[in-house]
């Protein structure tokens, strides 16, 4: 009996945050974040855990803080500003793309840290009452994974009207993060309310984000695709010259070799062969259809670091105009890249 009791603990501390994750996941019609980046996240989180309870313990001390004022100052702190690390690195580096992947990768993240603070509590608090869990496994690890979720979700929206990820971006939505992680933790209401709310309110606010992010990736693949495709067809069908874009080339014929610029008439063409691949993958996930392995795709992103080196920087300075390079943009050649498009 014993056992049974100490396992329904354990379980009802770790399921509820882990089944939302994959719920999450799941409701990713364009199947946007790899299980094995879920699973690197999760980890990450759990490790933060471990430290953020170091870092709590000796500054708590130092500072002549109690429990109450740790767990309400300090503590969100800490932790909210520990989460956000690894989702503003993966901001950073263009590896999230849309308000879905993340409104994932924070929650993986938040996951993650709650199931280890969970299980440390598991072995300090020994026997227990099965509310206490249900509270900390329904309340304390969804807001967990809640907090970091809105975190990644504001760093990302301003990471858009910005026209990029810097560290400041993260600042609002860590502030928010924190003061959220402080108010649930001051028990305003009682515990029990607490996660009642939590259970109504965070689906809700899933929900609308998955929403959202839905019609803004439909309407960036609507217009990207369709421009991606007429820039490739003047390429294919050689009428650049009577455009603007066949115009700015023809200045630099001036400044370049003929071989560079016949490189970089290659690259043009490869890139939008790989974009239009990449967005047309998006478009079949999102209808349901299954995507089938390229294995051309190695090989053209070899062509393609090929013709980057041979143009070098200036050349490839001197062509930025005919690329894009929103976050976006960027995370489609990361997604080819990473072996994503199946």
């Amino acid at each position: 009996m014993v056992v049974l009791h100490a396992g329904a603990r354990l379980l009802l501390g770790l399921l509820p945050v882990l089944i939302f994750l994959v719920a999450l996941i799941l409701l990713d019609s364009y199947k946007l974040v790899r299980p094995r980046r879920v699973l690197v996240l999760l980890a990450i989180g759990g490790f933060l855990a471990v430290v953020s309870l170091t870092i709590n313990r000796v500054l708590g001390g130092a500072l002549g803080l109690d429990r109450v004022e740790i767990a309400r100052y300090l503590a969100p702190t800490v932790e909210e500003a520990l989460k956000g690390i690894p989702v503003l690195l993966l901001l950073v580096r263009r590896r999230i793309a849309f308000l879905v992947d993340a409104a994932i990768a924070g929650f993986a993240v938040g996951a993650g840290f709650a199931a280890a603070e969970n299980l440390q509590y598991f072995v300090m608090l020994g026997p227990s009452s099965l509310l206490l869990w249900a509270v900390r496994g329904f309340g304390t690890a969804l807001m967990h994974g809640s907090v970091t979720a809105i975190l990644s979700i504001i760093t990302k929206l301003l990471a858009d009207y910005r026209g990029g990820s810097r560290w400041w971006t993260a600042l609002p939505g860590l502030a928010l993060a924190i003061t959220v992680h402080s108010l649930f933790n001051h028990f305003f209401l009682s515990p029990n309310a607490s996660t009642v709310l939590l259970l109504v309110v965070i689906p809700l606010f899933f929900i609308g984000v998955f929403h959202l992010s839905e019609l803004r990736t439909r309407d960036w693949l609507g217009a990207g695709f369709d421009s991606d495709q007429e820039l490739l067809e003047l390429v294919h069908l050689g009428t650049m010259a009577s455009s603007r874009i066949g115009a700015y080339l023809g200045e630099l014929k001036d400044r370049f070799s003929p071989t560079v610029v016949a490189d970089m008439l290659c690259l043009l063409r490869l890139r939008l062969e790989l974009s239009i691949q990449a967005k047309g993958i998006l478009l079949m996930r999102g209808a349901g259809f299954p995507v089938a392995t390229d294995p051309e795709v190695a090989a053209k992103f070899e062509e393609l670091r090929y013709l980057e080196h041979s143009i070098g920087p200036t050349g490839l300075l001197a062509m930025a105009p005919f690329f894009h390079f929103s976050d976006r943009d960027l995370w489609q050649f990361h997604m080819l890249a990473d072996g994503r498009g199946r």
